[in-house]
């Protein structure tokens, strides 16, 4: 995907030209501001954080790029910010959590956004979630898992992330005994938590986790469909599933995470300047010194294009009423 992808931001630099001798006078001396949903330490501001520092050199007048965490309802907050509150102006770009177009699927209180009419910049890396449990406990397959003798207790943020909707699938689907703790503010703390022995276990993305499993502190069980190097060969969720019903609520679970590091700016931004951040992105992404960051970081980022990313969410959003009923019984967004 990366080599498929990388010519693809020169195209764009090219047919923004003619809005680069403007762009130029427009972005130097300013500042643009990433917000992020959630608080420091988790996937998603890492990720930004780590995109701040490569972005300007790709940037006409090499504006400054600060990181404004905001986080609150599972990144609604944020989302909510980004589309109306936030100025058009290419100064302001979001990231958030890969899950809010079940949140406005689903009809959550507190949506104020549509997915499809932000501009979509990129995602900056498919993400595979997959459930995590301290090394030091006995349970190392999900056979063991269902058969545990005390439930498997498995900290999260809270409904409508991956933390909490991928191990209430599993236990409510495909019956592993796990209970699920949530109200932890972000995904570090869940990890902290673990840490103390507080909580066993842990569900997220592989990127969020892999520093973890390197220390052998978790090692994974079970994963979702979107695979990636070294969890091949791991369970899929939805290839157990009992039946057609409990395989379709998977999937549509699943089917976010090829967007799994959502990069938007407001509606209303001028295309000129959203074609100036895309090929912004896309080659900042392929930069050889962000990519060894990224590696020494343990991150893994690849370039999804914002037209691929926006069908996804068009896909989401275009599931049958029967569908999103079954599914609205299992997946509640919101804190």
């Amino acid at each position: 995907m990366k080599r498929k992808f990388a010519p693809l931001a020169f195209w764009v630099l090219a047919c923004a030209a003619p809005q680069l001798a403007q762009a130029q006078s427009f972005y130097a001396g300013k500042t643009i501001t990433i917000i992020v949903g959630y608080k420091t330490g988790g996937g998603y501001d890492r990720t930004a954080r780590l995109l701040a520092r490569h972005l300007p050199k790709y940037l006409p007048g090499a504006p400054n790029i600060i990181v404004q965490n905001m986080p609150g309802a599972n990144s609604l907050i944020a989302a909510n910010h980004v589309y109306s509150v936030a100025k058009p102006d290419g100064l302001t770009v979001g990231t958030f959590n890969r899950n809010l177009p079940i949140a406005q699927l689903t009809r959550v209180d507190g949506v104020k956004f549509d997915m499809t009419k932000f501009a979509w910049i990129v995602s900056a890396a498919s993400e595979s979630t997959i459930l995590a449990i301290r090394s030091d406990l006995p349970y190392k397959s999900v056979e063991e898992l269902k058969k545990a003798g005390q439930p498997v207790v498995i900290g999260a943020t809270g409904p409508g992330a991956n933390t909490y909707d991928f191990p209430l699938l599993l236990k409510e689907l495909l019956g592993l005994n796990l209970k699920i703790v949530s109200g932890y503010s972000s995904s570090s703390d869940i990890m902290l938590a673990i840490e103390r022995k507080e909580a066993d276990g842990r569900a997220g993305s592989l990127t969020s986790i892999a520093p973890f499993i390197d220390r052998k502190l978790v090692h994974p069980v079970i994963r979702a469909r979107a695979a990636e190097p070294g969890i091949e060969k791991l369970p899929v969720d939805e290839d157990l599933a009992p039946n057609a019903r409990a395989k379709a609520i998977m999937a549509l679970r699943s089917a976010p995470e090829v967007v799994g590091r959502p990069y938007v700016m407001p509606p209303g931004t001028p295309q000129g300047l959203v074609q100036i951040m895309r090929a912004a992105f896309a080659r900042a992404i392929e930069d050889p010194a962000l990519k060894a960051e990224a590696a020494k970081a343990k991150m893994d980022l690849n370039y999804v294009s914002g037209d691929a990313a926006l069908n996804v969410m068009k896909e989401v959003l275009a599931q049958p009423k029967d569908i999103v009923d079954e599914f609205s019984k299992y997946i509640k967004f919101g804190e």
